[in-house]
């Protein structure tokens, strides 16, 4: 980090270091066509991409939208463009018009950048766009009659023309300017686009390759969205940074998984969020025991499903770590201790000078001594982690938000000592002993009932675990008259195949009296973000309302000890404080 930061690198020149080296090694496969480039043909790439954005008269600070699903041109654009001081808007392909156009709208984009598949979405917000937004497309042209006459340019026959060597151009941005915009999923709200800057894309896959025991020879299967830093960044990073090839997947899929990784010989895998419980919940197949994986590495594998995993698809070493994409505060488990995210040395915490710290319950915020400043937590007690800033310090910074509030919101001063500033991370975790910290839920992920904290991400390993692994939300609803919040599951489950009796004595064994769920509703599916995190703002808003007749909801009855449907004449009763929960 020091170094490139006395040189003044980019990640633009850092990758042109790895082509030197050797410029004809396959650099990216993308499954779906079969295609391979090469470091030399992705270079040449990325060049016709920045004489194309140097053509549109584009200046450095300038921001395109990019919105496409994952494939190699992708990859092209947003390091083209940054090889001429443009920056990329990485936007989640799974949006759609107020969420999209917000998007676009907060990055200030001169130009839109879209895969045709797209075309239908770009038409519906198109008359909301800015009226000078340029539009360029890429892919089958057969998809571009959904477009409905608007101006739109062939992104395919700009960069066919465009010249293959490097432009005659000095880039003024140095390791610490702005490199691109990654968006916070939007589980609570509207997407924030957060500041990638050239030093903070080298940190995190850095991180990756060198505390993983990755190697330039490897071979890492990505199918992580590439709008996402876990795809964007410590995926392919490790190819544009330290030379691995990446297979590149468009879409992730449980069931092709382990034939892919067989059929390019991945050595490296990656996952976020559920994905390693839908691989555990696929049935038994050849590929999963022929493969050459040695290392998983990624965020959100549950204790729960950790050791199956291991020990079933045989993963010599798992990479787990902790993270976000503007967080100052990264752990990462560098020994594979089942079940922790990462670890913070007790002999020497100011060698990384980050902290939990004790929180009020209910609002989450951060509790104060006779001095003003913040309570650590002990071993053992969970609280909030935090991150000291530094803005002097590459490692240390913060760079926040495109909104100047939504940066502010997530900064505490007089956290470690008066007058400094920390990164708030919204997340609480707990450490143990010996230093190892394992992660407790995220904020709003917690719920009290009958005088005890139900943890979600708990019970729902759990739930999952007995279900086969299939998907859970778990969270709190309101009951009139009724203190605290009852524990709801959203299970994906046909209600023909579902077990209520055995379900329940299972669940009686493998939970504590307050945690097991009083409402169940089984649904068809259960919604999810684009990088495989359970979304459950709808489902607390909706409740156990009967709504759906495709949806079935149930509720426990004390009385009877058993569950039973909640019809509208149910739900009636426990409004108004007639049943027994």
């Amino acid at each position: 980090m020091y170094r490139n930061l006395q040189n003044r690198s980019t990640i633009p020149a850092l990758f042109a270091q790895m082509v030197a080296l050797h410029p004809d090694k396959p650099a990216l496969i993308y499954e779906a066509t079969g295609e391979i480039w090469s470091f030399r043909e992705l270079q040449e790439r990325c060049h016709a991409v920045a004489h194309w954005a140097l053509a549109e008269g584009w200046a450095e600070g300038d921001v395109v939208a990019l919105y496409m699903e994952s494939q190699p041109l992708m990859v092209a654009l947003w390091v083209g463009l940054s090889m001429v001081g443009v920056e990329a808007a990485l936007i989640n392909h799974n949006l759609r018009q107020h969420s999209l156009l917000h998007c676009v709208t907060v990055s200030g984009a001169r130009a839109m950048v879209f895969g045709t598949e797209m075309s239908e979405a770009v038409s519906e917000v198109s008359t909301s766009l800015q009226p000078d937004m340029a539009l360029f497309s890429s892919g089958d042209q057969e998809d571009e009659g959904k477009l409905c006459g608007l101006r739109v340019q062939s992104l395919d026959a700009l960069l066919d023309g465009s010249p293959k060597h490097p432009p005659d151009y000095m880039l003024r941005k140095e390791f610490n300017d702005r490199l691109f915009y990654i968006y916070t999923s939007g589980t609570t709200g509207m997407p924030k686009a957060a500041v990638v800057v050239h030093s903070r894309y080298y940190r995190i896959a850095a991180s990756g390759f060198h505390s993983f025991g990755l190697r330039r020879d490897d071979i890492i299967y990505n199918c992580l969205p590439l709008y996402h830093s876990a795809g964007a960044i410590m995926g392919v990073g490790q190819c544009l940074l330290f030379g691995l090839t990446a297979v590149i997947r468009r879409k992730f899929s449980a069931s092709r998984f382990w034939d892919d990784c067989v059929k390019y010989n991945c050595t490296v895998i990656q996952y976020i969020g559920e994905i390693c419980r839908y691989l555990l919940a696929q049935p038994v197949r050849p590929s999963e025991a022929h493969h050459r994986v040695r290392i998983a590495f990624g965020n959100g594998l549950r204790p729960s499903v950790w050791k199956e995993f291991v020990q079933r698809f045989r993963i010599r070493r798992v990479g787990e770590f902790y993270g976000a994409t503007e967080c100052n505060c990264s752990l990462i488990n560098i020994d594979g201790k089942v079940g922790a995210c990462g670890f913070s040395s007790r002999i020497f915490p100011t060698f990384y000078p980050i902290g939990l710290f004790r929180v009020q319950e209910e609002t989450r915020d951060l509790l104060r001594d006779s001095h003003g400043l913040c309570i650590p937590c002990l071993p053992g007690e969970p609280g909030m982690l935090v991150g000291h800033i530094n803005k002097t310090d590459s490692l240390r910074r913060f760079d926040g938000y495109l909104d100047l509030e939504s940066t502010n919101q997530k900064i505490a001063h007089n956290v470690f000592r008066k007058g400094d500033s920390a990164y708030i991370s919204g997340d609480l975790l707990v450490m143990d002993e010996d230093g190892y910290i394992y992660f407790r839920d995220r904020s709003g992920d917690t719920f009290r009932w009958r005088g005890e904290n139900v943890s979600t991400t708990e019970v729902e390993g759990v739930l999952s675990g007995l279900l086969g692994h299939t998907d859970v939300a778990v969270y709190g609803v309101s009951v009139p008259g009724v203190e605290g919040k009852a524990g709801m599951a959203a299970i994906a489950y046909g209600i023909d195949q579902f077990d209520f009796d055995s379900f329940l004595i299972a669940v009686q064994k493998a939970l504590p009296s307050y945690a097991r769920p009083i409402f169940l509703r089984l649904m068809p599916s259960v919604d999810t973000t684009g990088t495989f995190k359970i979304q459950k703002i709808r489902l607390q808003r909706e409740g156990y309302k009967p709504r759906d007749q495709s949806e079935n909801i149930f509720f426990l009855n004390s009385r009877s000890r058993c569950y039973e449907a909640v019809t509208d004449e149910v739900y009636n009763s426990i409004m108004e404080g007639k049943v027994c929960l």
